[in-house]
């Protein structure tokens, strides 16, 4: 299957980026599309770590305020996951260490990748790289962390995993990575 931008314009340039695309793409039942116009957010790649204590069976989870969850009838305090956005240059093994360091207060230790995946590819660019970090969570304390120039101000929390997956259950975790990286840990556990 072949497709053809036929032209894309930058109608935002900020921290992120937004561009309207005119393309055309090859069918399924043959021949090709009539010229279609698709506003595309150039959010980039990312990093999220599922931190886990394997021996107390306890998680590392993040709260936080986000825009995108603005309208939520919960409000926009999200559950989450350790996560960041990968600079030019940067190794995706890195920005999860640096991210933990700035988001939790942790060092991380060992890191196995889980697997790569498009959190809204109907409109957006940003590829998730998701990894699970086991690591001794006895000596972690709750507090509140983050980068002061990013204006960042995240709860952490360490909880048993049954608490984490019952907030899964009931919807209060509702952040993709967080409830990707959840599952994936449940098939692991099963």
């Amino acid at each position: 299957m072949k497709y053809k931008i036929v032209a894309r314009k930058r109608c935002y340039n900020g921290f992120f980026h937004l561009d309207l695309v005119t393309l055309r793409h090859e069918l399924f039942r043959g021949g090709w599309s009539g010229l279609i116009k698709r506003e595309l957010f150039e959010r980039g790649n990312a990093v999220a770590v599922l931190v886990h204590d394997p021996a107390r069976d306890l998680l590392l989870l993040l709260e936080q305020f986000r825009i995108g969850a603005i309208h939520d009838s919960h409000g926009p305090w999200l559950l989450e996951i350790v996560a960041g956005i990968v600079e030019p240059g940067e190794k995706l093994e890195d920005v999860a260490r640096r991210e933990a360091t700035e988001e939790a207060g942790c060092e991380l230790g060992t890191l196995q990748h889980i697997m790569d995946f498009y959190p809204s590819p109907g409109g957006s660019t940003e590829s998730i790289s998701l990894f699970y970090a086991p690591l001794d969570l006895a000596s972690m304390a709750a507090g509140v962390h983050g980068l002061a120039d990013e204006d960042e101000d995240i709860k952490v929390s360490i909880v048993p995993r049954v608490q984490a997956m019952e907030w899964l259950q009931q919807g209060r975790i509702k952040a993709a990575p967080a409830v990707i990286a959840l599952q994936w840990l449940a098939l692991q556990l099963s």
